[in-house]
């Protein structure tokens, strides 16, 4: 017969380590694709959901580990907290990094997204775009200078799209960063 009494102390100072240092084992999550992917879905899902995403707004995101970085340009400083705050709140999430710029008041900016709204969306072949509840088609303005985000269907449209933004008076630039859908 085997005599244990000797490994005693052993298993009971191991035992006493896992309990005093609980975070040091089970705290380390394996980072998997398919949760990355999830908190992928899941962001994107809550941020085209904000009240006050629009048209004159671009929300982006990355993803890694278990933190989101946003990005993008908003006319709403409330919308940039709102963003924050709804990505805080999905499960998986440790740590947002919240670098979405707030544009600055301007009433020539005003006037230029009102005019790019009608270039782009008011005219044949475009429309289709503008009938989404959330709109493919973003249009920045900041400082008389146009960004136009979102996907279209293809390079045609692409090309329209540029060109309409182009003939908007009072425009310094045009800056088209529209990608074409993934068939």
């Amino acid at each position: 017969m085997r005599n244990y009494t000797n490994k005693t102390p052993l298993v009971i100072a191991l035992f006493a380590m896992l309990i005093a240092a609980p975070g040091t084992v089970w705290s380390q999550r394996p980072e998997t694709a398919k949760s990355q992917d999830r908190i992928e879905r899941e962001v994107r899902h809550e941020l085209v959901m904000l009240p006050y995403y629009g048209v004159f707004d671009h929300l982006a995101f990355q993803v890694s580990g278990y933190t989101v970085t946003l990005t993008g340009q908003v006319t709403r400083p409330t919308l940039k907290s709102d963003a924050e705050s709804v990505v805080r709140r999905i499960e998986g999430v440790e740590r947002v990094n919240n670098q979405i710029e707030v544009l600055p008041l301007s009433p020539s900016d005003d006037r230029i997204r009102v005019a790019e709204y009608r270039s782009i969306y008011g005219s044949g072949g475009l429309e289709r775009y503008g009938l989404l509840s959330i709109q493919s088609v973003h249009i920045i303005v900041k400082g008389g200078h146009v960004t136009l985000e979102g996907t279209v269907a293809n390079a045609a449209d692409r090309n329209i799209a540029n060109i309409r933004a182009n003939g908007v008076p009072g425009v310094f630039s045009v800056t088209n960063n529209l990608q074409l859908e993934k068939s």
